[in-house]
C-alpha cells in the first residue's frame, strides 16, 4: 500500500481544500461510478486515420475511437470534463423535443455547469450566470458559449499535449507496426 501526502496529489482547488490538514491519503478510483476510468476503443483505429487526428482538433473529435483516445488521456490529466461536456452539447443540439430538450439542459447544468457541479468546467461567470438565468427556457443553442470555451481550451491546451504524449505516440507506433505485418 502506498500513502500519498496531500500535496503529492494532483487535485483541483475544491478537493485540496477538502484535504486540508490530512496526514496522509490512500487514493481509490470509484469504479462504480465511472470516475476515472478508462474508456475502451470503439474500433481499433487504422494508422491513417491516427495520423489524421493530428492535422486538427475537429479531426479527431469527428472520429469516435479519436473521442475515446482523448479522453483518455483528459482523464490522466484530470480535466475529462472538457471533452464529456463537449460531448453532451454536441448531443443536446440533436434534441428535437422541447420537453427532452429542457430535461437533458437541466442534466447538463447539474452535472457541468452550477458551482459545485460533479464535473464543474471551467468557464467564466458571466457564461455561468447567463445559461443560469436561462435554464427553465432552454433552447438548442443554451451551451453555446461555454461550449465554444471549452471547446478552445481543449484545442489551444489538450489538444498539443495530447499529441506529444504517449498515449498517442503509442496509438501511431502500434498502428504502424499493424500496417507493416
Amino acid at each position: 500500500m502506498v500513502a500519498l501526502f496531500p500535496e503529492d496529489l494532483q487535485l483541483r482547488p475544491r478537493h485540496q481544500a477538502l484535504l486540508a490538514g490530512s496526514e496522509a491519503v490512500l487514493v481509490i478510483p470509484l469504479l462504480t461510478s465511472g470516475a476515472r476510468t478508462k474508456v475502451k476503443m470503439p474500433k481499433k483505429p487504422t494508422h491513417d486515420e491516427i495520423k489524421l487526428w493530428s492535422e486538427s482538433v475537429d479531426k479527431l473529435l469527428s472520429h469516435k475511437a479519436g473521442q475515446v483516445a482523448f479522453r483518455n488521456f483528459l482523464t490522466k490529466e484530470y480535466s475529462e470534463e472538457n471533452i464529456d461536456f463537449w460531448l453532451a452539447c454536441e448531443d443536446y443540439k440533436k434534441i428535437k423535443c422541447p420537453t427532452k430538450l429542457a430535461c437533458e439542459a437541466k442534466k447538463i447544468y447539474t452535472k457541468f455547469i452550477k458551482v459545485e457541479a460533479p464535473e464543474e468546467i471551467n468557464i467564466d461567470f458571466t457564461t455561468r450566470e447567463n445559461i443560469a438565468k436561462s435554464i427553465n427556457e432552454p433552447t438548442p443553442s443554451s451551451f453555446d458559449l461555454a461550449q465554444k470555451l471549452i471547446y478552445s481550451l481543449m484545442a489551444k491546451d489538450c489538444y498539443p499535449r495530447f499529441l506529444r504524449s504517449n498515449n498517442y505516440l503509442e496509438l501511431v507506433t502500434n498502428a504502424e507496426k499493424s500496417q507493416q505485418k
